[in-house]
């Protein structure tokens, strides 16, 4: 396998395929972004951008944009490989996050062709290079689309396959990656250039479980005037009202509504917020739990002097 994976390398010239240039731009259908729990590299793999028909044809419309299609493939896996660290105790594999919305389905014959060549390729010459394969958003189609591709993968490869309904999304991403690595579309806290607020030396976020048909409140302090906060949460499968208040330490001053309570929908994203305050207090986040289950609820916040934002 070494032998062949060798010659192949030799073959496609793969040790300069760093410096090749694309004519289609691909970066939205695969790119890396962010570490799992144990350090390993996220590489998210986008279905829903070929919904375009004109990304569609320019990507897989002939044998050759196919071809070149497995190239730029290849190509991102070196850069991958790039991020690995092959030390003792060192992250030395990816974790793929494979998001199946809006992709086409397996009637689409180039991409199935495509996809099936991608499969054997990474197989065959990147071996034991991606620690788990999720797949997220997953259609009704996915079921028979990986019948067709099962003959052709190994028992370890389909071993490190994890699969999430939409509902699921958020509760299966972070049983491997911190919320604060997950973007916020797919539930977590990770926005694009967010280092204004949060950056990655500002801690973990802080869980809390509210039991059903109960309510829980979340305090962030402001004991001096003129500070901004900050806060993200979000509420796994939300169902609950939700509220954010500041409340003056004085007590004959007025509590000020910074968002007024909401029935929060099952499908609403994490909420980012933030308030200056003119006087000492707290803000104070109120979540109502509705529903006859338990709720999972992930938070974190930043107070800083205004003046620093």
């Amino acid at each position: 396998m070494l032998k062949k994976t060798l010659q192949w390398r030799k073959d496609s010239n793969i040790d300069s395929i760093l410096d090749e240039e694309f004519d289609v731009d691909l970066s939205s259908a695969a790119y890396l972004n962010g570490v799992d729990r144990q350090g390993h590299p996220l590489c998210y793999n986008i279905f829903g951008v070929f919904e375009n028909e004109e990304l569609y044809q320019k990507t897989f419309g002939t044998q050759e944009k196919r071809s070149h299609f497995l190239r730029w493939r290849c190509q991102l896996m070196e850069k991958s490989i790039e991020n690995l660290d092959f030390k003792p105790g060192g992250a030395s594999s990816l974790l793929h996050i494979n998001d199946l919305k809006n992709s086409p389905g397996p009637s689409k014959k180039e991409l199935r062709i495509a996809t099936k060549q991608a499969v054997g390729l990474l197989q065959d010459n990147y071996p034991e290079l991606v620690a788990k394969n999720i797949f997220i958003n997953v259609p009704f189609w996915y079921y028979a689309l990986n019948a067709l591709l099962s003959p052709f993968l190994t028992q370890r490869t389909k071993s490190k396959f994890v699969v999430a309904r939409p509902a699921k999304v958020t509760e299966t991403l972070l049983k491997y990656i911190p919320a604060e690595e997950i973007p916020v579309q797919y539930g977590g806290f990770k926005r694009e250039n967010d280092t204004e607020f949060f950056s990655s030396e500002d801690g973990a976020v802080s869980e809390l479980i509210i039991k059903a048909g109960s309510t829980e409140a979340i305090e962030i302090l402001a004991p001096e005037v003129d500070t901004t906060l900050v806060w993200d949460i979000t509420v796994l499968g939300w169902e609950v009202n939700y509220k954010e208040e500041f409340v003056p330490s004085d007590e004959v001053s007025y509590t000020i509504i910074v968002q007024k309570g909401k029935k929060m929908g099952a499908n609403e994203g994490p909420v980012r917020n933030t308030f200056r305050n003119n006087e000492p207090g707290k803000v104070v986040l109120s979540i109502e739990n509705v529903s006859s289950k338990k709720k999972k609820v992930l938070y974190r916040y930043k107070t800083k002097k205004s003046s620093s934002f």
